[in-house]
């Protein structure tokens, strides 16, 4: 099986020795996302709402370079820094989404790079 390095410079560059997304046998892996602000190293975090926007957005743009999209999304893990942060996190996350929503696992972490408040990875077939 052959697998293709999916990045794009709509989403910010990895921080560490992984790519964006990995496309193999039909399905493409996102790593997770913060609301790192792509071509910067700065964070949009003013709070909860904007920093889970912008982990949607980095999503999407590497969904996008792989020509997929959020109806292709078939698993998601969200990682929370506090447990408190869910029903923010889940409107948020949810305006991305029409229906047939994916699978998915919400945990919260002791830390998250960065000190984050969320990180997002999904997995998507195509």
């Amino acid at each position: 099986m052959s697998k293709t390095i999916i990045n794009t410079n709509d989403a910010p560059a990895p921080i560490g020795p992984y790519s964006q997304a990995v496309k193999a046998g039909g399905f493409l892996f996102l790593s997770g996302q913060i609301a790192l602000i792509p071509g910067t190293s700065e964070l949009k975090n003013g709070n909860i709402t904007e920093e889970t926007a912008q982990v949607m957005e980095n999503l999407k743009a590497v969904l996008l370079e792989a020509g997929f999209n959020f109806n292709n999304v078939v698993k998601t893990s969200i990682f929370l820094k506090e447990m408190s942060f869910f029903a923010e996190v889940n409107a948020e996350y949810g305006k991305y989404f029409d229906k047939d929503f994916p699978a998915r696992e919400t945990v919260a972490v002791k830390t998250l790079p960065k000190d984050v408040n969320v990180e997002i990875s999904m997995i998507a077939a195509g």
